[in-house]
């Protein structure tokens, strides 16, 4: 099938745009952690005092047994909200992006790195999204979306290639099963490696508040970090072992063999491994805080490795994903 250029254009102009629309949110979502403390304290305080009920309160006011009113959201948090609805926008366009990819080429649209890239990004972006509809955690968000712009900034400049159809390796309804279930998974992984790194350092700032004030002292309770990170894994883990079964199921149809310890299909198997004992000591030794904060960081650094170390540097079965 020939290639659409003029999707294709589109598709390229809409990734450079969502890469734009994510940077531009990210800065205001730092606006909000470097200015939205004050305030957020303020209103903690202020539900405190009207909560106790102590002493009499101004005319006009609430009473003591009345609800409290919803603070009124300072020029931060109004920054902060601003950087979710451009998060959207960018979402969008980065779907938007991916599809009319699809279309130029006539084929899912990760038979590439860049490929592979842009939709581990998309869906990175999406599940945050999610998340915050769950969590509150905004104030995470600069962290989650720096990652997913470096990552686009790699993709469109070293990794970038021109639409083209797939190899004819790649040519198989398991590009579509496969990969597609280690796109949504990786994808999904990045948000708890991101809340597990901030865990981490909001108990370095517990341990030492004059050190890590500045940063830390603006991040969620370690509490929610540590349910964001373990649910999330739970979602992404089952996907994950499934991406990789079907590797082993089109491996052996493609080179005769269901594993061969391919380096991708080696790292893979040791962030599966990582994964599967954070889940497990969770799950049978109760572990909590720092030690499964610092598994699940291991296994998301496994991810990474695998993405990019094994496709950009080694030689291996793998490599033709590269073009």
């Amino acid at each position: 099938m020939p290639v659409n250029e003029t999707l294709s254009q589109f598709s390229d102009w809409s990734y450079t745009t969502a890469a734009a629309i994510y940077l531009l949110a990210m800065v205001f979502f730092l606006i909000e952690q470097s200015f939205g403390r004050k305030t957020r304290v303020r209103a903690e305080e202020a539900g405190v005092l009207v909560g106790a009920g102590g002493g009499p309160l101004p005319p006009g006011t609430l009473s003591s047994t009345s609800p409290p009113r919803a603070p009124r959201a300072g020029r931060p948090e109004r920054f902060g909200r601003m950087g979710v609805a451009l998060t959207v926008l960018g979402a969008l366009m980065h779907l938007a992006a991916l599809a009319l990819r699809g279309f130029a080429t006539g084929r899912v649209p990760w038979g590439n790195m860049y490929e592979y890239m842009m939709a581990v990004c998309l869906v990175a972006v999406v599940t945050w999204l999610i998340v915050l509809r769950k969590y509150p955690v905004r104030h995470l968000s600069a962290f989650v979306l720096l990652p997913v712009v470096i990552l686009l900034f790699i993709g469109g400049t070293m990794l970038y290639t021109t639409a083209a159809p797939v190899q004819p390796a790649l040519q198989s309804y398991w590009l579509v099963i496969h990969v597609a279930a280690v796109v949504i998974s990786s994808g999904i992984f990045l948000v708890p490696g991101v809340a597990s790194v901030m865990y981490l350092m909001r108990t370095a700032h517990e341990n030492n508040p004059v050190r890590f004030a500045r940063l830390s002292g603006h991040l969620p309770p370690r509490e929610v970090l540590d349910r964001v990170a373990y649910r999330m894994t739970v979602l992404a883990f089952p996907i994950y072992t499934f991406g990789v079964l079907c590797g082993a199921i089109w491996a052996e149809a493609a080179w005769g063999r269901f594993w061969g310890w391919d380096p991708k299909e080696t790292v893979a198997f040791v962030a599966w491994v990582v994964y599967a004992a954070y889940l497990h000591s969770r799950a049978t030794a109760g572990w909590r805080g720092k030690p499964a904060a610092w598994i699940n960081v291991i296994g998301f650094g496994f991810i990474v490795f695998n993405l990019f170390f094994i496709n950009l540097v080694t030689a291996g079965l793998h490599s033709y994903v590269n073009g």
